[in-house]
């Protein structure tokens, strides 16, 4: 008989280390879906790639040439909350916060120096205003983000609206769009797990638990 290769090996662990996920009732809401979908990968990473960024910046483009990582992480409760951190390189600022709510998802951006404070634009995003699907949640910008953009000088964020999409072991989609056209898509390819980078700047202090 063949003895396992490590690789085969390698998934079987990743495999076993994986959380357990309660089961999804048969009418459970398209946002609890959402939110199991995610999970399924809890302690796992995956690399990017941006699949749509118009128009074109006349300034350098932070993501131009960047490895891009997505990590799943924070999943003690990952049905109520989920924090993915968002790599650029080595640079480790930023997340994004899932957190369950009554009438549906919430999604922020924490941002983070790197010894661990937060960013003056930290926790930006919005709540869901429709149902979405499985598959899609859309997070129209939030009154206190608007806030926060107009203090900051950031116009042109003041009609963001933020989506997400995941097809469990395919891919993952990350999407920033507003009416004037601007169009921003990072895709991860779920279907192959990369080995974790290092826990987000500030994740002692913001995470419960990876």
């Amino acid at each position: 008989m063949n003895r396992p290769s490590r690789r085969l090996l390698s998934c079987l662990l990743l495999v076993a280390a994986l959380p357990v996920l309660p089961a999804l009732a048969d009418d459970a809401a398209p946002a609890d879906r959402f939110m199991a979908a995610v999970a399924t990968h809890c302690g796992q990473a995956f690399a990017g790639r941006v699949v749509r960024n118009v128009p074109a910046s006349a300034t350098p483009d932070p993501f131009e040439g960047k490895a891009l990582v997505m990590h799943v992480r924070g999943c003690d409760a990952p049905a109520s909350e989920l924090r993915v951190p968002f790599h650029v390189g080595g640079d480790r600022s930023r997340t994004w916060v899932l957190t369950r709510q009554r009438d549906g998802l919430r999604l922020k951006h924490d941002h983070r120096h790197e010894d661990g404070t937060p960013d003056a634009v930290t926790h930006y995003g919005g709540d869901t205003v429709a149902a979405g699907t499985a598959v899609r949640q859309q997070f129209p910008v939030d009154a206190a983000s608007v806030a926060m953009f107009s203090a900051e000088g950031m116009a042109a964020s003041l009609q963001n609206t933020w989506a997400m999409e995941i097809e469990p072991g395919r891919r993952f989609l990350y999407e920033l769009s507003r009416p004037d056209g601007r169009l921003f898509q990072v895709e991860f390819d779920l279907s192959r797990p990369i080995t974790p980078p290092p826990p987000p700047w500030g994740s002692d202090t913001t995470e419960k638990g990876a």
